[in-house]
């Protein structure tokens, strides 16, 4: 899979689950310790996040890292 591609589908699946989740992009930021311009732009395939932001992230919805990936 294209990495473009695969940065793309995880921004929009993060999106999904923050929504899904009932959260804002604030809140997930507050809950995950990143700032809202860094989550803003991976759900955008601006930013392309590392290890260590998807963990903070999974962590901040309360799901497994390998649900960031479910698409």
């Amino acid at each position: 899979m294209d990495e473009n591609i695969l940065y793309k589908l995880l921004g929009t699946r993060i999106k999904y689950l923050r929504e899904n989740k009932g959260l804002t992009q604030e809140k997930l930021a507050e809950k995950s310790g990143l700032s809202i311009d860094y989550i803003g732009k991976i759900e955008v395939n601006i930013n392309k996040p590392g290890l260590r932001a998807l963990i903070k992230i999974a962590k901040a919805l309360d799901v497994h890292i390998k649900e960031l990936f479910d698409f």
